[in-house]
């Protein structure tokens, strides 16, 4: 590594213990990372407050205080810094404690100072990628697509919860992506689950009289017309993950049943006594509020502590912004691939349109509208009129007049489009051409600089070295 670089990714390293302090100072200098070492939390604080570092090593027990308890103060004093939290005593509250207050990982101080030292050369390489002149956005998502900060939000969430093996409860509107959400989480998940069974089970569906069969699995003769073994969706997840969609859905004595297989950790078939142990990562969904359904007696409190361990909100697609003209294009994508024909353009019209609605089907809704426009299109260019009627009456978001901005506030310019268009000229002026960062002046993402570019006829003047 450069020595520039070096210097612009300094560890801090928050650890009491002299001897480990020190281990994992020598180990990192030898890998060309400059630290600096502080052997209390206000000691810490001091040093984040006065240098900039490229990644913090936090001890959890410390002679003045528990660590976990100022990350909020070091991402304060450090933002979007990664935190690493070490410990000797590892608990599965104490790691989600840790996540849910922003640290990126949580590890156990047995592991060797050389794997530790790997974690942040990782971290190093990322940040490095990150902030090379001309590189593209990291890929928000595995399954979720989009770039506001709504959906970045969430999945880093998954990110960092794929390192436990915790409950994870998903919120949100119908049609948001919940089950996406969980693909998301199932795909990140580092030890090996990713490449493990995803078994959805659809709470609102399960008949009250097989539900427990369907979940836990049935010996041979158990019950009339139980004529075979049947294994359920807890062995059908095995080491992987096992989403149930709609858990507020699902039926109170049934709830207890799921209580007890995830208390234990382990599950018995109908008609059985045997204790099979659970093996999978278990994700919950629900549209309903489950703390007015606990108050209305219909969900149990206790489950519902149990289930809410992480629980991630995934926002409705009204809130996305310009994630709607995203999607947009990957569903018109997916819907030529299917016909074997390019994409239809989407007009500047029907971009006003798709992005003026609310949308109270979220993500399914706007997936519907565009696989009916396809069909209506036949081929040709989308226009308003193969869109519903709901999105052609539906008001546009309102758009400050013209005669809003001061005449002086640019010389030669008089209109909304004229000022933007003059903006975007010299944010690429300013970054030599090179989009992304022209985006990152502008407070835009790369897509969004990328629809205006095409809006105003500009897309192909400008060097794009990606």
């Amino acid at each position: 590594m450069d020595e520039t670089a070096a210097r612009a990714f300094r560890v801090l390293i928050i650890e009491d213990q002299a001897l480990y302090a020190r281990a994992i100072s020598r180990e990192l200098t030898r890998r060309g990372l400059p630290n600096d070492v502080a052997g209390s939390l206000a000691a810490g604080l001091a040093l984040a407050s006065g240098e900039r570092y490229g990644a913090v090593l936090l001890d959890h027990k410390l002679p003045d205080g528990d660590g976990i308890e100022i990350i909020p103060q070091l991402a304060t004093a450090q933002p979007h810094v990664p935190i690493v939290v070490m410990t000797a005593y590892e608990t599965i509250a104490n790691a989600v404690r840790a996540i849910r207050l922003g640290a990126e990982d949580y590890v156990v101080k047995e592991t060797a100072v050389a794997g530790l030292a790997t974690r942040v050369d990782e971290l190093r390489r990322r940040a490095r990628l990150r902030e090379a002149p001309g590189a593209p956005p990291p890929s928000p998502t595995v399954g979720l697509l989009g770039e506001s900060p709504a959906i970045r939000r969430v999945v880093e969430q998954l990110r960092k919860v794929a390192r436990l093996n915790t409950t994870v409860l998903l919120t949100g509107e119908t049609g948001v992506g919940k089950e996406v959400a969980a693909r998301t989480l199932h795909a990140f998940t580092a030890d090996g689950r990713a490449d493990a069974p995803f078994v959805p089970v659809d709470c609102v569906a399960l008949p009250s009289t097989l539900a427990e069969s369907l979940l836990f699995g049935h010996e041979k003769g158990a019950f009339t017309g139980a004529d075979r073994l049947r294994h359920g969706a807890f062995h059908d997840a095995a080491a992987g993950t096992l989403f149930l969609d709609e858990i507020g859905d699902m039926d109170l004595p049934l709830q207890g049943k799921l209580l007890r297989a995830l208390e234990s950790r382990t599950y018995q078939r109908v008609g059985s006594a045997v204790q099979h142990p659970i093996h999978a990562r278990i994700v919950a969904a629900t549209n309903r509020d489950l703390g007015e359904l606990v108050s209305a007696g219909t969900f149990r409190f206790d489950l519902y502590q149990r289930l809410s361990a992480f629980p991630i909100h995934v926002p409705p697609l009204r809130e996305r912004g310009d994630d709607v003209l995203l999607l947009a294009e990957h569903f018109l994508a997916h819907f030529a691939r299917q016909l074997g024909s390019p994409p239809a353009p989407l007009s500047s019209a029907v971009e006003a349109l798709l992005s003026g609605y609310d949308y109270p089907g979220n993500v399914r809704e706007l997936k519907n509208v565009l696989e009916r426009a396809v069909v209506l299109s036949e081929g040709a260019p989308l226009t308003p009129a193969h869109l519903p009627d709901r999105l052609l009456s539906a008001q546009a978001r309102p758009i400050p007049a013209p005669s809003a901005i001061p005449a002086a506030f640019v010389p030669g310019v008089d209109t909304l489009e004229q000022l933007e268009r003059t903006m975007i000229l010299k944010a690429l002026e300013l970054s030599g051409g090179v989009k992304t960062e022209a985006a990152r002046r502008l407070g835009l993402s790369r897509f969004q600089l990328l629809r205006r570019l095409e809006k105003y006829g500009m897309s192909g003047r400008e060097k794009d070295p990606s």
